[in-house]
């Protein structure tokens, strides 16, 4: 969960020509799979296809992540660009210890992949194939896709290596052997 201070500010409403107040105000923000699902059912389109969103499906997003009851709409128009900043970063953020061995290897060879566009109804679909129970639609989005990550693998038969991988873990199995054996061959 994320907590953000919205300062207090003044806003100019232009439906109805006038200033007003806005007080400072906490709001309880979470990232997670009943967020998105509310955000897609409104806009009806994916959240997570990698396209650019307008500022007001951004801030509608904020909406859907909001936990804190009763927030004053305008609220929403008071975001600072810090604010915004910190709520990029918390989506953005991994929330996990857990790293793939592809996602070191896109960082180092900058490949992009196209993937399968992920929406809320198909992470819902791996929650009920890998059996993890619906309370976790209240975590991190991107915990909650981790763990469906490491059930696709733990599920999965391990695919045999190839080429210059097979070589060369076939190499340092003869060399230890060698060694182990004191013998050159």
């Amino acid at each position: 969960m994320l907590p953000i201070v919205v300062p207090a500010t003044e806003l100019f409403v232009e439906d109805t020509n006038e200033f007003i107040q806005v007080k400072e105000t906490v709001l309880q923000l979470e990232h997670s799979l009943l967020s998105l699902k509310k955000w897609e059912a409104k806009w009806c389109i994916p959240f997570l296809d990698g396209n650019p969103k307008t500022t007001e499906q951004t801030i509608d997003y904020i909406r859907c992540m909001t936990l804190t009851q009763n927030v004053n709409p305008y609220v929403y128009g008071a975001l600072s660009a810090q604010n915004l900043e910190d709520i990029n970063n918390y989506i953005d953020a991994p929330m996990t210890a857990t790293w793939f061995v592809e996602d070191k290897q896109k960082k180092k060879n900058k490949t992009v992949r196209k993937e399968k566009t992920i929406t809320a109804e198909l992470v819902y679909c791996w929650m009920v194939m890998y059996h993890i129970p619906f309370e976790c639609q209240k975590w991190h989005l991107n915990q909650l896709i981790t763990l469906i990550r490491v059930c696709n693998e733990e599920n999965n038969p391990k695919k045999p290596l190839k080429g210059k991988a097979l070589y060369s873990r076939n190499r340092a199995l003869n060399e230890a052997r060698k060694k182990k054996m004191h013998t050159r061959g």
